[in-house]
């Protein structure tokens, strides 16, 4: 973090210094649900010298504090209207297929708010060495292929990726009002439209794995996030060129 507040230090050594009680489950429960303060709470301390002047190459995977959205509740009509966007979007391109089943077998590892660039790269076969290439854009978010496009209501957190090599990547993190449901739905019709072959699991988490030709791939990691909202981890890589 560069710009450390002392309320977060002091709130990051009150929790590393208290001792663990009966309300250490809730404390840990209300942090979940506010990655910039687990973040703030996790990460060390500024007062460091060897970490004074840490250039985070690798903020794309991570949140920005100065750039997080406030928890905006969602309610009931705000997700029938989200749920009528992604049908209206789909329904334009042909017929709607149901959701098929998820998978017996666990997908891959869960990717959420707080995945480092280690885990978000294996979801997709991408090599470790593309980390220091990600870079933090908004505008990529932009620039999506059809295989990973994002549904009409989606509010991007963050967005960030490469262009380069085997690095061709685009990681976006969304919150939306629409149903988990409706969302898998929106994600598997949109990278088995691209020529994508998709599958979905319920285990460990939520989410959608898909595979194309020349190592193009896709990974979609849903859970519940506050205020009713759906969140969503999306990391794409496109085909690999000889």
């Amino acid at each position: 973090m560069r710009r450390a507040l002392p309320l977060l230090l002091l709130a990051s050594c009150a929790a590393a210094c208290a001792p663990a009680g009966p309300g250490a489950a809730d404390d840990a429960a209300l942090i979940a649900q506010d990655p910039v303060i687990a973040r703030a709470l996790n990460d060390p301390l500024m007062s460091d010298p060897d970490l004074a002047s840490r250039n985070e190459a690798n903020a794309a995977i991570g949140f920005a504090d100065s750039t997080a959205l406030p928890v905006l509740a969602a309610s009931n009509e705000d997700a029938q209207a989200a749920r009528e966007a992604l049908r209206i979007e789909l329904l334009e391109s042909g017929t709607l297929p149901d959701l098929p089943p998820a998978s017996d077998k666990p997908g891959g590892a869960p990717l959420g708010p707080m995945s480092g660039p280690a885990e978000l790269l294996a979801a997709v076969g991408a090599p470790a060495a593309c980390a220091g290439k990600l870079r933090e854009d908004f505008a990529l978010a932009a620039k999506l292929p059809p295989a990973a496009l994002l549904p009409p209501p989606a509010m991007v957190v963050q967005a960030g990726g490469a262009d380069t090599g085997e690095c061709r990547l685009r990681i976006v993190r969304y919150q939306t009002a629409a149903p988990l449901a409706d969302v898998l739905q929106y994600h598997f019709v949109r990278a088995s439209r691209a020529g994508l072959t998709p599958q979905r699991f319920a285990q460990p988490q939520e989410s959608i794995a898909a595979k194309g030709k020349n190592g193009e791939r896709l990974a979609v990691h849903l859970r519940p996030a506050p205020g009713g909202l759906t969140g969503v981890t999306l990391v794409y890589r496109a085909p690999q060129t000889n």
